[in-house]
């Protein structure tokens, strides 16, 4: 915020008024110096935050005419504050959040269509399935500034512990189950961790199970996301795999959690565990592409950050644009991710051999994450997602804490989601 003297002037005093609008959310064109200033909320925190501050810096320093002014907003009051905002008419100029926060962002009204801001060159490089993801009713209203997607990882001392080779992480379902029960009767630590409870968002144990889902060669919704279409025999093997690690004692019921403490032999993990442990690793642990069954295809569930950019007016809009496209430059794409151990979200960085032979060099613990960004899936693009993701968690909860059978379990979570839709319509 600029520090105004006081010289008593109205001229001053109007001055001031303009400045502390522009400190908020929607406000004038440009600040007292000409720049136009472009507010951006984010959830980042820690060194994630402040490494996105460095970026923001040193964009500043080399767009004289354009300041990005940086606001971390807690996750869990983001949206809350997001739509208040709305209301009172002082949205960010940019909003950076979870990729399936998107469709219910685009609700409030006043997102700019990024294909009219963007060039060709800067879109056609995202990442298709995270640029069809930021695509609503025709219109670009997001782009990716992060990905991330979800691996084996798993703790090599445990595993020398049981016997087991640590450079040799299972490939199948059935080798996981058997490496799994290796280390539980060898060690009395559990194999594998899943996330068995709904929890307030039911989110983890949703986000996990699709992955196996789609292996299974099934789909959790439907293409237009008018019903569920997770209650078939794709939908029965993923679930039962997950019964016959609970049954066998790997993956204890409300047991999630102990990998991360070095108290478990392995994990379905998110590419930013590689970024949060690379300077200071609780334990030795590496990472591997997620084993598949039998029959079945590779693939994992797509996540990360995305920019929303709103109209609050023109040259705003414009500045905004002008900042997404300079993140999305190889440059600056591969330096965030060298950084943050976030994964490319750009096509271009991707395939970069200079990115490729740093994460070979310096985190080869990132390579089963890149490789699988081919095979990753994005969750269904609905508003209603967040209460569908809890709907179905709480009806699979109840067979794998043993109160009913698979199949009722895949029956009652149908219809919950069903119900969600029918009503959110």
């Amino acid at each position: 915020m600029l520090k105004l003297k006081k010289f008593g002037a109205i001229s001053m005093m109007l001055a001031a008024v303009l400045s502390l609008t522009a400190c908020g959310g929607a406000s004038s064109t440009s600040d007292t110096q000409g720049k136009t200033t472009v507010s951006v909320w984010h959830y980042w925190d820690g060194a994630n935050a402040d490494i996105f501050d460095k970026k923001v810096k040193a964009f500043n320093a080399s767009h004289k005419n354009i300041e990005i002014k940086t606001t971390n907003v807690p996750n869990a009051d983001f949206l809350t504050k997001l739509r208040a905002s709305a209301t009172s008419n002082t949205l960010p100029d940019m909003a950076i959040g979870d990729l399936i926060w998107m469709p219910q962002m685009a609700q409030i009204g006043k997102s700019a269509d990024l294909k009219k801001l963007l060039n060709t060159e800067v879109i056609d490089n995202i990442n298709p399935a995270l640029k069809n993801f930021g695509s609503i009713d025709g219109h670009l209203v997001s782009v990716p500034m992060s990905a991330n997607n979800l691996a084996y990882m798993y703790n090599r001392t445990v595993f020398k512990k049981a016997g087991l080779d640590p450079d040799k992480p299972p490939k199948t379902w059935d080798e996981l189950k058997q490496i799994a029960k290796q280390i539980k009767d060898k060690t009395g630590l559990p194999g594998y961790d899943l996330p068995t409870e709904a929890g307030d968002s039911g989110e983890a144990l949703t986000w996990n199970f699709q992955v196996n889902l789609w292996q299974a060669g099934g789909e959790f919704l439907k293409k237009d996301n008018s019903a569920a279409a997770f209650n078939t025999p794709a939908g029965k093997k993923a679930a039962n795999f997950w019964m016959d690690l609970i049954k066998s004692g790997v993956s204890p019921y409300a047991g999630w959690g102990k990998f991360e403490k070095g108290q478990g032999g392995s994990a379905q993990e998110g590419s930013w565990m590689v970024g949060i442990w690379a300077a200071d690793p609780p334990f030795d642990f590496a990472a591997a592409q997620l084993p598949t069954p039998e029959g079945g295809k590779a693939s994992t569930n797509l996540g990360g950050e995305q920019a929303m950019l709103f109209n609050n007016d023109d040259a705003k809009v414009k500045a905004a644009a002008e900042f997404v496209t300079w993140f999305l430059q190889d440059k600056q794409v591969l330096d965030w991710c060298e950084s943050t151990g976030f994964l490319p979200a750009t096509k271009s960085a991707a395939n970069n051999a200079e990115y490729r032979s740093w994460v070979e060099k310096k985190e080869p613990r990132l390579l089963p994450y890149i490789e699988q960004m081919a095979t990753a899936h994005t969750r269904p693009n609905t508003k209603l997602y967040p209460q569908i993701s809890l709907a179905f968690a709480k009806e699979m909860e109840k067979a794998f804490s043993g109160e009913v059978n698979v199949d009722t379990a895949l029956k009652n979570a149908e219809k919950a989601v069903n119900d969600v839709i029918a009503q959110g319509k």
